[in-house]
């Protein structure tokens, strides 16, 4: 089973996530792969809920919800939407383990620092044992690799994030974490009755 988790720090599903993957027995075999969201949805031609004015703040404070209701801790960094790329290009320097994942999202949706520039992450870099955070964040194989990480995601189908790869099969969001458990103890779940035929039901209309 090919087991592949595509997220950005920019998203606070994505922390919440983290949290219960952690807890699953197939962790361990688990691929983070970080991209940037930003670049799917300009890809799918969709927006994204922090863009849409109501649905901005709703999402916030769903996101808060889950979080209480998961008993993780959680305050919003100073802005949000911002940007992740520092971020992200930081868990790409530090080799994209879990203790920096963890390090990255603690700093930013934990502790509700910065995570947009070399500035605010220079904490947590130290952490990580990288002094010069501009200059790790900067190295061409680290952009290459954020980018190449986007161009996958892409192709394989990703909308949004966080999204579990399950062998070319998309689980979307950490509120269908139960699917996602569901299916990783039996894959056959996805192709038995009514689940299977799901995957070819027609389009009834189409918008224009």
């Amino acid at each position: 089973m090919q087991l592949r988790w595509y997220f950005d720090f920019v998203s606070p599903f994505s922390y919440l996530h983290w949290h219960r993957l952690q807890a699953l027995p197939q962790f361990a075999r688990i691929e983070p792969v970080p991209i940037v969201f930003g670049a799917v949805l300009r890809e799918r031609g969709i927006r994204g809920p922090a863009e849409i004015p109501h649905k901005r703040v709703f999402t916030y404070r769903q996101a808060l919800w889950q979080a209480r209701g998961d008993g993780v801790a959680m305050r919003f960094p100073p802005a949000h939407p911002f940007s992740p790329l520092a971020a992200l290009r930081l868990c790409i320097a530090a080799g994209t383990t879990p203790r920096a994942i963890t390090a990255v999202f603690d700093h930013i949706w934990r502790d509700g620092h910065d995570g947009s520039d070399a500035n605010g992450l220079a904490a947590v870099a130290a952490a990580l044992g990288i002094d010069d955070v501009a200059a790790a964040i900067a190295e061409p194989a680290v952009k290459a690799r954020l980018q190449a990480n986007t161009d996958a995601a892409l192709a394989a189908g990703v909308f949004g994030v966080p999204t579990l790869d399950i062998d070319g099969e998309l689980f979307w969001g950490n509120d269908m974490h139960g699917l996602m458990r569901a299916v990783l103890d039996d894959p056959r779940l996805l192709h038995d009755g009514e689940m299977a035929r799901l995957a070819a039901l027609p389009e009834g209309i189409a918008r224009s």
